[in-house]
């Protein structure tokens, strides 16, 4: 699978991609919205193997893609789409990026990209996404994309000795007919 932007190509996962996800993972600027204290060689190689795996579903319902740069093709991220079901009508967002290109667009240019793949290419009604209410950065490229916050769910998660709120978007495709 292969979709491409104007600074970003998202591609398929191969088992060689762990380094530059391992080097991303590591950083304690990426681990602190995270449950991860820190990520191993074994956590990252088991977490790229994961999405090259989930390539070979029939049908496929789970697209992870790497997020590169067109210049130079050097791994940054990734971004994906999951159905919620094989004949399901909705899906749900997720992405990351490393540290080091934050605040230069590319989460919202790859999202942007992968909601268009959902919409156009898998004839979705509706995506979703969640976030941990202090990400502010992820809050501020969902709403970028038109999504619209839908709910708060109040300690939803627990890790790094704290509870965190997650916040609940979504959007629904807008056709003529409608």
């Amino acid at each position: 699978m292969f979709l491409s932007t104007p600074r970003l190509i998202l591609r398929d996962f191969v088992a060689g991609d762990w380094p530059a996800v391992l080097a991303y993972q590591r950083d304690p600027r990426y681990l602190r919205l995270y449950e991860w204290e820190d990520r191993t060689e074994d956590d990252v190689k088991r977490f790229v193997q994961m999405f090259v795996d989930q390539q070979r579903d029939q049908p496929r319902t789970r697209f992870q893609l790497a997020v590169t740069l067109k210049a130079g093709g050097r791994l940054i991220g990734n971004c994906g789409i999951r159905l919620n079901g094989v004949d399901s009508h909705a899906a749900e967002i997720g992405y990351e990026l490393a540290p080091d290109e934050w605040g230069r667009g590319y989460a919202t240019e790859a999202a942007r990209a992968i909601v268009r793949f959902g919409f156009e290419e898998l004839g979705l009604h509706r995506i979703g996404a969640w976030t941990v209410a202090d990400n502010t950065a992820s809050i501020h490229v969902l709403e970028k994309l038109g999504m619209t916050l839908e709910g708060r769910l109040r300690d939803y998660e627990r890790y790094k000795g704290r509870y965190w709120d997650v916040l609940m978007y979504g959007m629904i495709r807008v056709t003529s007919d409608e």
